[in-house]
């Protein structure tokens, strides 16, 4: 079989994989620092959509949530305002938009990866005042991405290898950093640094890396068969499995400790997981 054509099919299975619809929904608790853990309490159903609600995102000021929600059989952005306790759609195109995300220092725009009907895959800068969307970086295929500030975006580019890479807008530059990473890479709190989760290895590992160097440092390991990690203010990571949440603060704990979670919901599976900027509150993503 032809590279071009193995390459289409490749990137067609990450996609699925990536953007893959089970029905999910997301909860925001209180999340209460105590000594040396945290405690979860005072849920509240911020989608309340039947089918596919995910990758929750605080906005900068932490004031409101976006997120990913299937409406109409296609996937359109939403956010939840706390102050008024209610959520609204952001998004209305014939593509479907994931990963949601605010632009640091641009209070009137946030991204989102959107796939269209001619199966390009692009990261857009939306307005939230319905300005015509704008593509970011023209040229990739982005899967996952985050915002390291507000000029460089570090995006996993998916392609014939896929790649970990660092586009800067003010130096017109681009470059990869890393191959062979999970899903959930972030940035860690009041340093110049990400984190990653490598698959390089017989079992995964959780890594510190620097973007403009790629010199990494192990952490830790995840937990076994986990994907999605946060960070809290307070430089610990915390990582979900099954209905449970952990916490592992980097040079502290020596192994992962459970999380309290105050909730008579029926709460089963939990994936993605997000801390407001102020560490004051959790988004977490459940199967329905």
């Amino acid at each position: 079989m032809p590279l071009k054509i193995i390459s289409s099919f490749l990137m067609l299975f990450i996609c699925a994989i990536s953007f893959s619809q089970e029905a999910t929904e997301i909860y925001l608790f209180d999340l209460i620092k105590t000594d040396d853990n945290f405690t979860l309490t005072n849920p509240i159903n911020i989608s309340e959509n039947e089918g596919y609600d995910n990758q929750p995102s605080f906005t900068d000021d932490g004031t409101s949530i976006l997120f990913t929600s299937i409406r109409d059989g296609q996937t359109d952005i939403a956010i939840y305002d706390f102050e008024f306790g209610f959520r609204s759609w952001l998004t209305n195109t014939k593509g479907n938009e994931y990963s949601p995300a605010s632009i640091p220092k641009k209070k009137k725009n946030f991204s989102c990866i959107r796939l269209d009907e001619d199966d390009s895959q692009l990261l857009y800068k939306y307005s939230y005042k319905n300005k015509e969307p704008e593509v970011l970086l023209p040229s990739l295929q982005v899967g996952y991405y985050i915002w390291f500030d507000n000029k460089t975006i570090i995006s996993f580019v998916l392609g014939d290898t896929q790649t970990l890479q660092v586009s800067h807008f003010k130096c017109g530059i681009r470059y990869p950093i890393q191959q062979n990473i999970g899903r959930s890479f972030q940035k860690i709190p009041n340093t110049n640094l990400i984190s990653f989760i490598s698959k390089s290895h017989e079992t995964p590992e959780i890594y510190s890396l620097d973007p403009l160097n790629s010199n990494s440092t192990y952490i830790t390991d995840p937990l076994e068969g986990s994907e999605d990690l946060t960070w809290t203010p307070d430089g610990s990571i915390l990582m979900a499995k099954d209905a449970k949440i952990f916490k592992f603060k980097p040079h502290k704990d020596e192994n992962w400790k459970e999380i309290s979670i105050e909730s008579d919901l029926p709460i089963k599976n939990i994936t993605r997981l997000t801390v407001s900027p102020d560490g004051t509150k959790i988004a977490i993503v459940v199967d329905e």
